[in-house]
C-alpha cells in the first residue's frame, strides 16, 4: 500500500521468512499524544524478552520522557540510520539493519512518521510492511487522530489538520489492535506534572490542544473505532466458522407484567440479565387485553412501574386482544432479545381444559427472542377454572362446532359402556354438563349445535326403545323435551355471562391503560411527545401525530387513518389500521389526555415568559439596593476631596493639593465606571444594546484594555496575541470585556504571581484566555459567579457593584460569542471568551 500518487517502493529482498509465516502487527492505539503508547510498547517488549523472544528496538522516539526513557533499559537497542536532506542530519529508523539482524520482534514507534527523502520508502507504516514481509513481528504506535479517514473530523474538534496519516487498511489488518486509553483529566494533570512535554510548552497545549472538551471528543473517537474493528472481527470469526445465528451484543430486555404479585420478581430478574450486558435496556409492558386479568390490579401495576423506572427501565401500557400476539409485536418493534414472564398461575385442571397458555404460545412464536419462564411462588396456585377468553377467536370459532358434534358422541361412547349402572336422568345430566362445556367453548351457536346433537343420541341410545327415533313413553318424551330446552337455555346464559364478562374485562383494560396514562400526566412526566409515543404503542398502529385541523377537516384520505380533536387548532392522527368502535372510545379519551399535555405546555411557555418580567423585578431591586451601597463611596470620596480643596481654612500645599486632586480624580473615575456598567447592563436587559460588529485585532484592542486598569503590582502578560486571526467584535465592547475579566483576575491574583492574557485560533473561531493563579472558584460556583451584583461573598464594597463578569458574559453573548471558566493547572481560574473569526483562519500546527 502506497500513498496515493506515489509508485510502490522497490522491496529489499529478505530471503526466507523468519518465523516459517508473515510477521504479526500488533498496533497500540491512543486518544492523543501522552496517554502512555509507546511505554505500555516497551513493557510489552520487556516482557517477551522475559519469556525468551528475541527483541530489538528499531526505533522509539521518548521526547525526552524520564519514565519511557527507564523502560529502554535492558533492551538491545539498534542504531538509526542518519540521512541528510538540505544541509541537515536527521535520524531514521535503519530498515536494513533490522532486516539483516532478524529479530523475533521489533518495536517500531510512530507508525504514520513521513520518512527523510531518499531512503527506499516514504512512509515507515511501508518500512513495517517490509519487516513483515520478512517474517519480523512488530509492535507499533498510533494516535486516533493520524488515521486518514478521521483526519477531517479531528480537525473540526480540534482545529489543527494533521499531515501525518496513515491509511486505515495497514492498521485494520494488524494482527491485535489495543486501546491505550486514560481519561481526559488524568490526562492533563499528567501534562501539568511536566510528563509529556517541556514546562515551557505545558500552558500552550493545556490551553490548545489538550482541552477537556477536544481529549473526550478524541477518546470517543477512538472508542468507537475500535469497537468497531472489535465488530468485524466478530464477524469475520462467525463467517468462518458458519454460525448463521444471531449474536446480541446489546441486550434489551422486555418483561410481560400481569399485574400480579409476581411481577416484581420478573423485573428484577429482567434488570440483572441487562445488567450483565453493557448498555443493556430493560422496558417493562402490560398488555392491557380485551378479555383481561380478573386479578389486574391497578395499584400493584403502579409499584411495578415505579420500581422498574428506579431500576433505570421504562413501563409501557399496550393494549391486545391477543395477548401473546401483542406482546411480541411490542417485544419486535422494540428490538428485543430477551423476554421474562411469568409461569403461568392457572391450575392443573384449567390447563387441561384449555390447552396451551400465553406463555407456552409466546414461546412457540418468539423466533429469535429469547424467553425466559421465571418460577414464582404463585405458579400453578391461580384459579381452578380459566379467565373466560375473548370474543371467539379464529380457532375457537372452528374448535365450537367440531367440540358440539364430536364431545356428545364420545360421551355416548362413554355411557353406552356403563349401561344399566346409570338411568336416564344422569345420562341427561352428563350430556347437558358436556352442552354447557360447548358453549363456553363456541358460543351459543355451537351450544345449539351440541344440544341438537346430545338430543338425537339421547334418543336414540338411551330413550327406549333404544336404536329408534321414537318414543315409547310420555314422560321419555316429556324428559327430551325439557333437556333440550334446558340445554339451550344454559348455553345462551353461559354465551350472555362470557359477553358481559368480556365488556367488563375490556371497560377495566380501558380504564388501566387510560389510568395508567392520566397518573403520569399529573405526575408531569408526560411530554407531548412521550403521550403520543404511548398512544402509538397502546393501540399497535404506524405512527402517532399532531396535525393541524385544516388538514384534516373531513375524512381523511388514508383509509388506516383515525383522527381526534385535541384542541381548537389540533388533530391527534393515528394511521396503521382501522380502530373498532370500542377502540375508538379509548382514542378519544387519549385524544382528550393529549390536549390536557397541550395545554399544560402552552402553560409551562406562558410561565417562561413571565419568568424575565420576574427576573428584571428582581434586578430593579438589586439595583436600587446597590445602588444606594455602592455609589455613596466614590460620591463622598470626591465631593470631599473638591469641599476640602475649595475650604479657605486650611493652606493646602502643593503636595497636599495633588493627592485631593488624584483622590477626586479616581472617585470620578470609579463612578464614571460604574455608571457605564449600569447603563449597559440595563441596555442589556432591554435588548436596546446596539452592535457595530467589525473586523477586529486583538492585537490592538489589548493594550486599549489594560490602559484602562489601575496599577498593580500584579504584573499581566500577553500570548499569541499578534499571531491570531482578526475576530469579529464591536471594538468598543470586546475592549469593556477584556479590561472587565483582566481585572478580576489581577483582583484575586496574590502579589508575586502574574496574570497570563493567551490567543488561539480553533476552526472557525478565535479564544481569549484570562488566566489567573488565584484560589481559583468551586465547580458549583461557575454559573452563579455571572448572575448581576453577585460578588461572591466579598464584603468590600470598594470592589464595585458585583457587575464585572455579568456584564462581560452579556457583552460576549450579544457578540455572537460565549464565556466560560475553566481551571487553571496548578490552581487559579481561566475565562475562556469564544468569538467567531472574521474570516476562516488558517489553524496553527499542533504541538505533537
Amino acid at each position: 500500500m502506497t500513498p496515493a500518487g506515489l509508485p510502490p517502493a522497490p522491496r529489499r529482498s529478505a530471503g526466507p521468512l523468519r518465523n516459517g509465516r508473515p510477521g504479526r502487527l500488533k498496533v497500540f492505539l491512543g486518544a492523543a499524544p501522552g496517554v502512555g503508547k509507546t511505554y505500555r510498547m516497551l513493557d510489552e517488549g520487556r516482557r517477551r524478552v522475559e519469556r525468551g523472544t528475541d527483541v530489538v528496538v528499531a526505533y522509539v522516539e521518548c521526547h525526552r520522557r524520564p519514565h519511557t526513557e527507564q523502560m529502554l533499559a535492558g533492551l538491545d537497542v539498534l542504531p538509526r540510520a542518519a540521512r541528510d536532506y538540505r544541509g541537515t542530519s536527521f535520524a531514521e529508523m535503519d530498515t536494513d539493519a533490522v532486516l539483516e539482524r532478524a529479530p523475533q520482534l521489533a518495536l517500531v514507534d510512530e507508525l504514520p512518521h513521513t520518512n527523510v527523502p531518499g531512503g527506499r520508502h516514504a512512509k515507515r507504516w511501508e518500512d513495517i510492511d517490509e519487516l513483515l514481509a520478512a517474517g519480523i513481528d512488530v509492535l507499533t504506535t498510533v494516535n486516533i487522530q493520524h488515521l486518514e479517514s478521521l483526519n477531517d473530523v479531528v480537525q473540526k474538534i480540534t482545529g489543527v489538520p494533521q499531515r501525518e496519516t496513515v491509511p486505515d487498511e495497514v492498521v485494520r489488518r494488524a494482527h491485535q489492535i489495543e486501546l491505550v486509553d486514560m481519561p481526559a483529566e488524568a490526562l492533563r494533570r499528567r501534562m501539568a506534572h511536566g510528563n509529556v512535554y517541556a514546562p515551557e510548552k505545558v500552558d500552550a497545549a493545556l490551553s490548545n490542544y489538550f482541552r477537556v472538551g477536544n481529549l473526550t471528543a478524541l477518546r470517543e473517537l477512538a472508542l468507537l473505532w475500535v469497537a468497531g474493528r472489535v465488530d468485524e472481527a466478530l464477524q469475520k470469526y462467525r463467517s468462518e466458522h458458519g454460525i448463521g445465528r444471531v449474536w446480541e451484543t446489546r441486550e434489551r430486555v422486555v418483561v410481560a407484567l400481569t399485574g400480579g404479585p409476581e411481577g416484581e420478581t420478573l423485573i428484577r430478574r429482567a434488570a440483572r440479565i441487562a445488567d450483565r450486558s453493557a448498555g443493556g435496556d430493560v422496558l417493562a409492558v402490560h398488555i392491557a387485553r380485551s378479555d383481561g386479568l380478573a386479578d389486574a390490579s391497578p395499584a400493584a401495576l403502579s409499584r411495578q412501574r415505579a420500581l422498574v423506572e428506579s431500576l433505570g427501565g421504562t413501563f409501557h401500557c399496550v393494549v391486545g386482544d391477543h395477548v401473546p400476539t401483542a406482546l411480541l409485536d411490542f417485544a419486535r418493534a422494540e428490538s428485543a432479545t430477551q423476554l421474562v414472564m411469568g409461569t403461568s398461575r392457572r391450575g392443573r385442571l384449567a390447563h387441561f381444559l384449555t390447552g396451551r397458555g400465553v406463555g407456552e404460545t409466546t414461546v412457540e412464536r418468539s423466533g429469535d427472542i429469547d424467553v425466559h419462564m421465571v418460577t414464582h411462588e404463585r405458579a400453578r396456585r391461580g384459579r381452578l377454572l380459566p379467565t373466560p377468553s375473548s370474543g371467539l377467536p379464529r380457532v375457537r370459532r372452528v374448535a365450537g362446532p367440531l367440540t358440539g358434534l364430536v364431545l356428545p358422541v364420545l360421551l355416548t361412547v362413554l355411557l353406552s359402556h356403563t349401561r344399566g349402572s346409570l338411568n336416564l336422568t344422569t345420562d341427561a345430566l352428563l350430556l347437558l354438563v358436556a352442552v354447557v362445556g360447548v358453549a363456553c367453548i363456541g358460543g351459543v351457536a355451537s351450544a345449539l349445535l351440541a344440544s341438537i346433537t346430545a338430543s338425537l343420541l339421547l334418543n336414540w341410545f338411551f330413550i327406549p326403545p333404544i336404536h329408534k327415533f321414537t318414543i315409547g313413553e310420555t314422560n321419555n318424551a316429556l324428559a327430551l323435551a325439557v333437556f333440550a330446552v334446558v340445554a339451550v337455555t344454559v348455553a345462551t346464559v353461559v354465551d350472555q355471562s362470557l359477553r358481559l364478562s368480556r365488556r367488563a374485562a375490556n371497560a377495566t383494560a380501558e380504564a388501566e391503560t387510560l389510568s395508567s396514562v392520566a397518573g403520569g400526566i399529573l405526575r408531569g412526566d408526560q411530554t407531548v411527545e412521550v403521550l403520543l409515543s404511548r398512544t402509538r404503542e397502546a393501540f399497535g398502529m404506524d405512527s402517532a401525530e399532531l396535525a393541524r385541523r385544516t388538514d384534516h377537516d373531513g375524512d381523511p384520505a388514508d383509509d388506516d387513518a383515525v383522527v381526534a380533536p385535541v384542541g381548537p387548532d389540533d388533530v391527534l392522527v393515528l394511521r396503521g389500521r382501522r380502530l373498532a368502535a370500542s377502540e375508538r372510545r379509548v382514542f378519544v379519551a387519549f385524544a382528550g389526555h393529549v390536549a390536557a399535555a397541550l395545554e399544560r405546555a402552552r402553560l409551562a411557555e406562558a410561565a417562561a415568559e413571565v419568568e424575565p418580567v420576574r427576573a428584571a423585578d428582581r434586578m430593579r431591586t438589586a439595583l436600587l439596593a446597590a445602588v444606594s451601597h455602592d455609589l455613596r463611596t466614590p460620591i463622598a470620596s470626591g465631593w470631599a476631596a473638591v469641599s476640602s480643596l475649595r475650604s479657605r481654612d486650611v493652606a493646602f500645599s502643593d503636595e497636599d493639593r495633588d493627592e485631593l486632586l488624584a483622590a477626586a480624580e479616581e472617585s470620578l473615575a470609579r463612578l464614571n465606571r460604574l455608571v457605564d456598567n449600569l447603563l449597559d447592563m440595563s441596555r442589556l436587559q432591554a435588548g436596546a444594546l446596539t452592535l457595530h460588529l467589525q473586523p477586529t485585532s486583538l492585537a490592538e484592542i489589548l493594550p486599549l484594555a489594560l490602559d484602562t486598569l489601575p496599577e498593580t503590582a500584579v504584573p499581566v502578560l500577553a500570548q499569541g496575541v499578534t499571531d491570531t486571526a482578526d475576530i469579529l467584535a464591536d471594538p468598543p465592547l470586546l475592549e469593556r470585556v477584556i479590561a472587565n475579566l483582566v481585572t478580576n483576575a489581577v483582583r484575586h491574583t496574590p502579589a508575586g504571581r502574574k496574570v497570563l492574557v493567551s490567543a488561539s485560533a480553533l476552526d472557525e473561531r478565535v479564544e481569549l484566555r484570562v488566566i489567573d493563579q488565584g484560589p481559583g472558584l468551586p465547580a458549583e460556583d461557575r454559573e452563579r459567579v455571572f448572575e448581576a451584583f453577585q460578588r461572591m461573598g466579598d464584603t468590600d464594597n470598594a470592589t464595585g457593584l458585583g457587575l464585572g463578569l455579568a456584564l462581560s458574559r452579556g457583552l460576549t453573548e450579544a457578540m455572537g460569542g460565549t464565556l466560560t471558566p475553566e481551571d487553571t493547572p496548578g490552581g487559579g481560574l481561566t475565562m475562556v471568551v469564544s468569538l467567531p473569526a472574521a474570516a476562516p483562519a488558517a489553524c496553527a500546527e499542533a504541538l505533537v
